[in-house]
């Protein structure tokens, strides 16, 4: 899905719970039983960039998540090396590498 539907979407139904359809050709709103329902173009704008905001400052854990090992090898190391070895050879480089 396009981001940028995805975020509008997004913020359109965190201020407005009470919609329950959101065309998205036209952005035209609609509440469960069918009744138009207008919302603040300003506000959405600026619920998106909160969005945008809360999504860049996660930039971090991203790259932490794709580049930490997968389960199966971390547990295998705790076992062989232990926790301190595992945080210091597994653990702290990603993160020194991509801090928050």
């Amino acid at each position: 899905m396009n981001i940028i539907i995805d975020r509008k979407t997004t913020a359109i139904r965190n201020l407005y719970p009470n919609i329950g359809l959101i065309r998205q050709g036209d952005w035209s709103c609609f509440d469960i039983d069918g009744n138009a329902v207008e919302y603040d173009e300003d506000l959405v704008e600026a619920e998106i960039k909160r969005l945008q905001a809360e999504y860049d400052a996660q930039e971090y854990a991203r790259n932490r998540e794709l580049e930490y090992p997968d389960i199966k090898e971390q547990l295998d190391y705790i076992y062989h090396n232990g926790l301190t070895k595992w945080k210091s050879d597994m653990i702290k480089p990603v993160k020194d590498k991509y801090p928050k």
